[in-house]
């Protein structure tokens, strides 16, 4: 007799020697395993039942979508928060494509983030402003990932969360902190023209009285002070515009290891025989695209804020080196990853402590004594450094001294290096019958320019505004150039009046005076052949020099 038996099942049982059948390991094991399976469908439809009860209760947007055989991404679930934002049922959005029911720059956000998380394997986040059902405008921070792979393409699960509120209270802070910035600058502002306009005002007056008196032998000293509190306020305004990158330049090829050797003998008479300088050049440094007189005046301030920090002595380092950013650096120093051209400037002083590094860029803070410094002098650094394309950034600890290093990006330009300083020359006498029309809408402004325009033999022509401009360039009068300020009254800016002046007469040259470069101006990089541009203010030699070498060539 057989030890064996099959089942009906096709299983095995053992006799057990006393007549009755027991099943042999395969059973025990498999009776083992069922259990085992029915356990894990128990905690899988548990966990299914978690998820669908977080699912549907969620107040982030859960979208499931599937790629179908022909490509297509279809949404196989909808959570009812999801469905709201779209302003339909859940019924209405699943086994629809996100074309079927979203704007085409939602469709395609969504298209183009699935497939790449499929694609990938990983989850992709991104962020999308849109349009709620309610019609209200909400920023979403979107996350799309992978849950299941198949041969017809897969699943991806998207999670979107509203950032609306957040995005709305970090606006408010900004603004807070920007009316706060505001407060400071209009404030220090204020105090230093004051100064500067109390000793211009008093010395004119001084002046006036002198004159009535018969004691005209005094007017010099009254017009040196006045002239040397109106080239300050000046210097005030460039810093100014410069911090808030609103300043003109007038970038050009430059070598800065030239620039700082022609700099050296200033500097070094600038910080004193108690500190010693070490100039440090690159070989083979590469070539930058920059204003360089900006560059001059921010180089010697930053050694003279060295200077101020070694009261005692010490060294002072000046380096120019080619710096690489990769796409960490970059992230980490708020610069795009490329080449640059750094120049730093390091002390042995006092160093900065951490909440005075993190405030060094706020106009008008320094921890120089009362009347020693108006804390413009690294804002408007920075404003240039960032106006240029580049970054300044502060590396400091307390009793270690400081390095501040400003980076431009490489320029590939072949072209030669400009000059590091220019000679004005003295303005000749212009050719008999040459005309200029002369437009701007501050009396006093044109009234000066037409002074030294007829001290020089000019005849000049004056308008307040482009339209009234544009009937004396209409006519037959001769015109050899047009001077015109960039911002004008009227609804047509110098930018379009030099356009429209040129359409009339191709051949006509222009000089553009600003106060600032404002938005209708290009920088003079980019200025039409025949145009160049002065920023205001303007010493009135350089304006006569300027006029000449545009007019007599």
């Amino acid at each position: 007799m057989s030890n064996r038996k099959e089942w009906a099942d096709g299983s095995d049982l053992i006799n057990d020697g006393a007549g009755a059948f027991q099943r042999g390991p395969t059973e025990v094991l498999a009776t083992h395993l069922l259990a085992a399976n029915e356990q894990l469908v128990v905690a899988a439809l548990r966990s299914e039942a978690r998820f669908r009860a977080y699912f549907d209760v969620s107040p982030e947007y859960l979208y499931l979508l599937r790629l179908t055989a022909d490509d297509r991404l279809v949404f196989e679930d909808v959570n009812p928060a999801g469905a709201r934002l779209y302003g339909l049922s859940r019924e209405h959005v699943i086994g629809r494509t996100a074309a079927d029911i979203d704007t085409e720059e939602g469709a395609e956000s969504i298209n183009r983030n699935g497939r790449m998380a499929l694609r990938s394997g990983k989850a992709v986040t991104y962020e999308v402003n849109r349009l709620s059902g309610s019609g209200a405008r909400c920023t979403l921070n979107v996350i799309a990932a992978p849950v299941e792979i198949f041969a017809e393409g897969g699943r991806v699960l998207m999670c979107g969360r509203d950032l609306t509120e957040q995005r709305q209270a970090e606006d408010s802070l900004r603004q807070s902190q920007k009316m706060e910035a505001i407060g400071q600058l209009t404030g220090g502002i204020a105090h230093d023209f004051n100064n500067l306009l109390a000793a211009i005002m008093g010395s004119l007056e001084l002046m006036q009285s002198r004159i009535a008196q018969g004691r005209v032998n005094e007017l010099h000293r009254y017009i040196e002070a006045a002239q040397a509190a109106s080239k300050r306020a000046a210097a005030l305004t460039h810093r100014l515009l410069a911090f808030s990158r609103r300043q003109t330049l007038a970038p050009a090829l430059t070598d800065l290891n030239a620039l700082v050797r022609s700099m050296e003998d200033l500097i070094r008479r600038t910080i004193g025989p108690q500190i010693g300088l070490d100039p440090v050049a690159t070989a083979d440094l590469w070539m930058i695209h920059v204003d360089q007189n900006q560059l001059e005046n921010a180089l010697l301030n930053l050694c003279i804020n060295a200077r101020d920090a070694m009261p005692g002595g010490g060294r002072l380092t000046v380096k120019a080196a080619n710096f690489v950013v990769d796409k960490r650096m970059g992230h980490e120093g708020d610069m795009a990853p490329g080449e640059y051209v750094s120049l730093s400037v390091s002390d042995t002083g006092t160093g900065m402590t951490p909440e005075v590094k993190s405030r060094a860029f706020d106009p008008f803070f320094t921890t120089k004594p009362l009347g020693s410094g108006t804390g413009l002098g690294l804002s408007m650094i920075y404003g240039f450094a960032k106006q240029s394309g580049g970054q300044v950034r502060i590396y400091s600890e307390l009793g270690r001294g400081a390095m501040v290093c400003l980076y431009f990006p490489r320029c590939l330009s072949a072209a030669e290096p400009g000059q590091t300083s220019i000679e004005l020359l003295v303005a000749p006498q212009a050719t008999p019958g040459k005309a200029v029309l002369v437009v701007d809408d501050e009396g006093l402004v044109r009234m000066i320019v037409i002074d030294v325009l007829e001290d020089l033999g000019y005849l000049a022509l004056e308008a307040v505004d482009a339209a009234s401009s544009l009937r004396i360039l209409q006519s037959s009068v001769r015109i050899d150039l047009l001077v015109t300020d960039v911002g004008l009254p009227g609804g047509v800016n110098g930018r379009q009046l030099a356009a429209a002046a040129r359409a009339l007469r191709p051949e006509l040259k222009v000089l553009f005076i600003t106060g600032y470069a404002e938005n209708a101006i290009i920088n003079p990089s980019q200025l039409d052949t025949g145009m160049q541009i002065m920023t205001k203010p303007f010493a009135m030699d350089a304006l006569g020099t300027k006029i000449t070498e545009m007019i007599e060539g």
